[in-house]
């Protein structure tokens, strides 16, 4: 498992130990390692250093995982690691772009094909970790959606691609819960705000800082945990006949069925109070600064 340093990684890390899965934990440090080691029952967690952009740390965790699996191979693979760039796009820093994807896209393909050897040996299966926001792009959340409009496509060509090696794909798509995550991307979310010409980015500020509030008030009250989203990865990791996709949470569930029901131009009307400056007083100008 990719990113069970902490937040929903880590949990799930947890629960499939107390499960019985012997789990090959994938950590950016050795701190972050110990801690879960010594979280986890006696012996069932393994940290693996790795650094999903890096070709090194994720060809040495999977020379580790080959030696420690041995000739049955490996069962499983659930690609959880991930960040959020959050931003209106035209103050979206490019870097940061390429990092959102790097990391949410080409970082899980490139654990994927250093994996795959192991998994065709045991005939086992992908978890790739996507979100409510997987089919749905959000004003603000551009480059986090767009890197999972891409991974749940990579999530469907690999499936069809590994269907005569045995090899199962099944897709993890969490609603809101609320993690230590948060805090960063709101944090993240200003500093690229700031990042941008002062006259674009106030020309956005007011309306972007009530959504970060929102969205954290949103996660805050959910009623999702990270046992649901642990069980639901459990599932994936066990039921004979897995799912192609696994929906969490009542937000994404309502989601889906919008996005069904609804045309485009309906939908967008749904979501234009995001967009919209709330007028502080009627036939006055809405501030734009902090």
């Amino acid at each position: 498992m990719t990113g069970s340093s902490s937040g929903l990684g880590r949990a799930c890390a947890l629960d499939l130990a107390q499960q019985g899965f012997r789990v090959l934990a994938g950590v950016r440090s050795g701190a972050d390692g110990e801690a879960l080691r010594q979280a986890a029952p006696g012996g069932a967690v393994h940290p693996l250093i790795l650094d999903v952009t890096d070709d090194e740390t994720v060809a040495t965790a999977a020379a580790q995982a080959a030696d420690l699996v041995g000739p049955t191979g490996l069962w499983g693979l659930v690609n959880n690691a991930g960040v959020v760039v959050s931003a209106p796009l035209e103050c979206v820093p490019l870097d940061e772009l390429r990092r959102q994807l790097d990391i949410n896209v080409v970082g899980q393909v490139r654990v994927i094909q250093a994996f795959l050897p192991l998994l065709r040996r045991a005939r086992g299966r992908i978890v790739n970790v996507t979100s409510g926001l997987g089919s749905l792009a959000l004003p603000y959340m551009g480059p986090y959606a767009a890197s999972q409009f891409a991974k749940e496509a990579v999530s469907d060509a690999l499936r069809r691609e590994l269907r005569p090696f045995g090899v199962s794909v099944s897709i993890v798509q969490p609603g809101a819960i609320w993690t230590p995550i948060w805090d960063k991307t709101r944090e993240g979310a200003l500093g690229n705000l700031d990042r941008a010409d002062r006259g674009v980015a106030d020309l956005y500020r007011t309306t972007f800082v009530n959504f970060l509030g929102g969205n954290e008030a949103l996660a805050r009250a959910s009623r999702t945990t990270t046992g649901d989203f642990a069980a639901a990865v459990r599932e994936a990791l066990t039921a004979a006949r897995p799912k192609t996709r696994y929906p969490i949470g009542a937000d994404v569930k309502k989601a889906r069925l919008m996005l069904r029901l609804l045309p485009t131009s309906a939908f967008d009307k749904q979501l234009a109070p995001i967009v919209t400056p709330p007028a502080a007083t009627a036939g006055e100008p809405v501030a734009t600064t902090r």
